[in-house]
């Protein structure tokens, strides 16, 4: 299975993608064909994508929706799929990123007795509370994007992350604002969430044992829009820089506050900033300069990244690449493979459904070791990736752009 595990994973961006969007026909078949040209019905199988698509951060949401289906729609239209007799069908769940609409969301997909996995969520907050209606019906869950350790730290042997955690991303960043860009003074700011207070803290943590200096620290919302008196207080301690630990959507009219009232440092924080919606709701100009940490390594700097860029492109004219849309797409594929293998080993598709096995394909996620569009995927054994890159990105002429990478904490 180690070559079927790499068409899933990598190489079947090249061999269906142009099939599955100019013909728009690979991922619709409700029908596989043998190779004897007789066709068998083909069972669908479920796959739920749990994110914020109306409300939260949708622009990350609706890139994971993407990232996931277009997964799901190579794999249908892949030969070793169509022979296990499967059909795989995309089921987003709206989470808004809210906990208790997640919860919702979760008890939802558990419902469905053709569901055996989920690709999501996107927020640590959301993604802790669903996890364990997850556990409750040995569903495998795989997030693209929660980045609180706390997540696996629960010792749930369904929950898996493609992501790496803010206890790398956190010192990363300290690491490159104090190291490489000669940043000594700061002010932290988090947004009151699990993602935002556990990236805020790893990074003040880190800072302070490089040399740096925390001038003040403050606790908003995700959902504060004013700023001034937060700004105000800011600035009269006259940081080098601010240091946000929360997503683009509060974050970017921070930054935007701070630029108006004369703060000259940039503002920094994490993969939440990192979206063109940062810059588009800062504006450019108050943006410019300003640094997010992301997870990974970019596009180009990895073997199936063009690959996967153009693919993506061409089933999703005008769409940008997000964040986490080649996560979501190696998190759906894992999924996926595991399916697989699973139908493989015994009962065929009708089988996988069973409790036997849905821990079956725990088991097989657990197992993973293939090579995904964003580097090598493998998990720990606390469903922790052993992916550790990172990258840093600032705001240049209304564009993300690269700054520094490397494959683990950064000491320049």
């Amino acid at each position: 299975m180690k070559v079927s595990k790499k068409r899933l994973l990598a190489a079947v961006v090249v061999l269906v993608a142009l099939a599955m969007v100019v013909t728009g026909c690979g991922g619709s078949s409700s029908t596989s064909s043998g190779s004897s040209g007789g066709t068998t019905s083909a069972k669908e199988i479920k796959i739920g994508i749990g994110a914020p698509l109306t409300a939260g951060a949708v622009a990350l949401g609706q890139g994971m929706q993407r990232g996931a289906e277009l997964a799901i729609a190579q794999a249908n239209a892949s030969s070793t799929v169509q022979a296990a007799g499967i059909k795989f069908v995309a089921v987003p769940g709206d989470d808004q990123g809210d906990p208790k609409t997640g919860v919702t969301v979760a008890n939802t997909f558990a419902s469905d007795p053709n569901l055996i996995g989920v690709m999501g969520h996107l927020n640590s907050g959301v993604s802790i509370p669903a996890s364990k209606v997850y556990s409750d019906h040995n569903i495998v869950m795989i997030s693209p994007a929660s980045t609180n350790p706390a997540l696996t730290a629960q010792g749930l042997t369904n929950v898996f992350r493609v992501c790496t955690t803010d206890a790398v991303q956190g010192p990363a960043g300290a690491d490159y604002a104090y190291k490489l860009l000669g940043l000594k003074t700061v002010y932290v700011v988090d947004d009151s969430t699990p993602y935002g207070e556990g990236l805020a803290s790893a990074f003040s943590t880190q800072f302070k044992a490089d040399g740096g200096q925390v001038l003040g620290s403050a606790k908003t919302s995700d959902k504060d829009t004013d700023f001034s008196a937060l700004v105000t207080k800011i600035k009269s301690t006259n940081p080098a820089f601010i240091y946000y630990g929360g997503i683009y959507n509060a974050g970017a009219l921070l930054a935007k506050q701070a630029k108006a009232a004369g703060i000259t440092g940039p503002l920094m924080g994490g993969d939440g900033l990192y979206d063109p919606q940062f810059i588009a709701l800062a504006t450019p100009a108050a943006a410019e300069g300003d640094y997010a940490t992301s997870v990974g390594l970019p596009l180009d700097k990895l073997p199936a990244g063009v690959d996967f860029k153009t693919a993506y492109t061409a089933a999703n004219p005008g769409k940008e690449i997000a964040a986490y849309d080649a996560y979501a797409y190696d998190a759906t594929n894992v999924i996926i493979d595991a399916a697989v293998k699973a139908a493989q080993s015994g009962g065929g598709a009708a089988s996988i459904v069973t409790p036997a096995g849905r821990q079956t394909i725990i088991k097989n996620v657990a197992a993973t070791d293939a090579q995904g569009v964003t580097g090598q995927i493998s998990f720990d054994s606390k469903g922790d990736t052993n992916n550790k890159a990172i990258t840093l990105y600032v705001v240049s002429a209304g564009k993300w752009i690269t700054k520094a990478a490397a494959g683990s904490v950064v000491a320049p």
